[in-house]
């Protein structure tokens, strides 16, 4: 059985899902494999636009590493050159990637779901950093992201005490962009991602490109990116396209080039 199903579920749109329900689907190093592979697949193919990440069987989106393995073999098995744990968290990705958590996303769970552009909760969903409660370190990017998405004040704490958060918490802390019904983080996140495919995929990945560096550089610098952003747009047929849509007063026609 694969560990990670691969769909195109809505025009333009890759649905990647985790398929280790009877694990919490655990990161193990089939996992981390077919992860990698379904981004360079994601991001190699100019016909998907958005990609939504979740987990099987409505419990938990990830649990994190697989401790069976950890204790077996270590944690290298977990890791991909280009990807880093579950071959994903470190992945150059420019295409737009959304998390759907079903359930709990804990550990190296959260940070899959902290290392996607956006994220789609149902209200039974709880996330956490518990590592320390271990004598860990969220190490796949937690320690860093979390205080990007909250307040400072409150991922000092939930990273000092691993303690979990509740989904409606996480929408009011702005961790998580849309709350739904329980069992419906994925048709949200899937209409997020039909209304970001709305618009011209371009000009969406080079947007992401400079907002994701947003706290990374000075102002001067992001604005000299957003002025090479758009000269990558203006070499494009959708350049074109857009403002003749307007003027036409129909829905533009993107082709992605």
């Amino acid at each position: 059985m694969s560990e990670i199903l691969f769909e195109i579920a809505r025009p333009h749109v890759a649905l990647i899902t985790i398929n280790r329900p009877e694990a919490r689907n655990a990161v193990n190093s089939a996992v981390a494999t077919q992860l990698d592979a379904a981004v360079k697949r994601v991001e190699a193919d100019p016909d998907i636009w958005a990609a939504v990440l979740t987990g099987a069987g409505g419990v938990a989106f990830c649990a994190g590493a697989d401790l069976r393995q950890v204790s077996e073999g270590g944690m290298d098995g977990l890791f991909t050159p280009d990807g880093a744990f579950a071959g994903f968290v470190k992945h150059r990705r420019d295409k737009a990637w959304i998390a759907a958590v079903e359930g709990f996303a804990v550990a190296g769970g959260c940070e899959l779901a902290l290392s996607c552009d956006m994220i789609v909760a149902s209200e039974q969903s709880t996330f956490a950093l518990p590592e320390v409660k271990r004598g860990l370190v969220a190490a796949a990017g937690g320690v860093y992201r979390l205080p990007r998405a909250v307040p400072r004040a409150i991922a000092m704490e939930l990273i000092a005490t691993g303690d979990r958060i509740t989904a409606r918490r996480a929408a009011e802390l702005g961790l998580i962009n849309h709350m739904t019904e329980t069992s419906g983080a994925v048709e949200g996140a899937l209409a997020l991602a039909e209304r970001i495919c709305v618009n011209a995929p371009i000009a969406v990945r080079e947007s992401l490109k400079v907002a994701r560096t947003a706290l990374d550089h000075d102002d001067d610098t992001l604005f000299q990116m957003g002025l090479d952003a758009q000269e990558v747009i203006k070499l494009t047929e959708d350049f074109q396209e857009g403002p003749r849509a307007f003027l036409e007063k129909r829905a533009p026609n993107w082709l992605g080039r």
